[in-house]
């Protein structure tokens, strides 16, 4: 294997990936205004990988393999040969280096996680400073492995919208890393306490307000002053939706009143942060069973 890299995602988003691979993944989130996460989604041909040490934790996630990859990996100084599965994941946490080789093609979805983007995760309930993350060879996971293909479809569909859908699955994958696969496992509350009825209408003035822009789920914890985590559990528990779910509600009726007042669906589209009339016809047929042009 070759001589070890150093890489950080934060300095060298697109070029960190090609000096690992020596190409250019296929898809990644960079045009994206997502924060803390670096994803990138590759169909890789059989090679290998020099050493690598990034300052990011790094999660790879492997996705439509048609067969098991024979791989030999070297973690954190051990040295491992792994059938690798369709659904299994790797952990190299910061600062520790990895070195792969593998003999077939498949598909890897690769997250670079800043550090202090996975201690946000769960603040109220950990100290930041002692989360350490835990290194694992190819393991078994479903959920992280169903959030990966989210994340991706989520990028591939690229639509206003999604920004928050986005970040509520990372939000749902750093809590899973917290507690499974750090060395001081997180452990949440079993009963959450109720949103003061202020708070959350504060919130959701702040959605009404602000429904023509890419909301995120970060930007609307920090309206209610808590940890994008505990925030979507609270807010689901008043609203009896996700901060997306409800988002995407407002914006239809938003659009239901506009359109009554004659306004273009064109208009109305870009007015209540749709990408472009197709996504709103989805979403206002879904609430009304009915397409913006049959109510005007």
């Amino acid at each position: 294997m070759a001589a070890k890299l150093s890489i950080d995602f934060a300095q060298e988003p697109e070029q960190g990936y090609e000096r690992v691979f020596a190409r250019r993944p296929q898809l990644t989130n960079l045009a994206r205004n997502w924060s803390g996460i670096y994803f990138a989604y590759d169909y890789l041909p059989p090679g290998e990988t020099p050493e690598v040490c990034t300052k990011q934790h790094g999660i790879a996630i492997f996705t439509d393999m048609p067969t098991s990859i024979r791989a030999e990996r070297r973690l954190d100084g051990q040295f491992r040969q792994e059938d690798v599965q369709e659904g299994d994941m790797v952990i190299t946490p910061a600062g520790v280096s990895c070195a792969t080789r593998w003999n077939r093609a498949g598909g890897v979805i690769l997250l670079g996680v800043e550090p202090v983007r996975l201690a946000q995760a769960g603040y109220e309930f950990l100290d930041p400073d002692r989360v350490e993350l835990t290194p694992r060879f190819a393991t078994s996971d479903p959920l992280t492995h169903q959030l990966g293909r989210s994340l991706k479809q989520a990028i591939e569909q690229d639509a206003i919208g999604n920004r928050l859908y986005a970040e509520t699955l990372e939000n749902t994958l750093m809590v899973h890393l917290l507690q499974h696969y750090t060395v001081r496992p997180l452990k949440l509350q079993t009963e959450v306490e109720r949103l003061p009825h202020h708070q959350i209408q504060e919130v959701i003035d702040y959605i009404h307000a602000h429904l023509d822009q890419d909301l995120s789920l970060s930007e609307l914890a920090s309206v209610a002053q808590m940890s994008p985590h505990y925030f979507a559990q609270r807010f689901k528990q008043a609203t009896g939706m996700s901060p997306h779910q409800f988002v995407i509600r407002c914006r239809v009726e938003r659009a239901k009143q506009l359109l009554k007042q004659g306004r273009s669906i064109a208009e109305t589209a870009l007015l209540v942060g749709f990408v472009d009339q197709s996504h709103l016809n989805r979403h206002f047929k879904r609430q009304f069973g009915i397409t913006p042009k049959m109510l005007r």
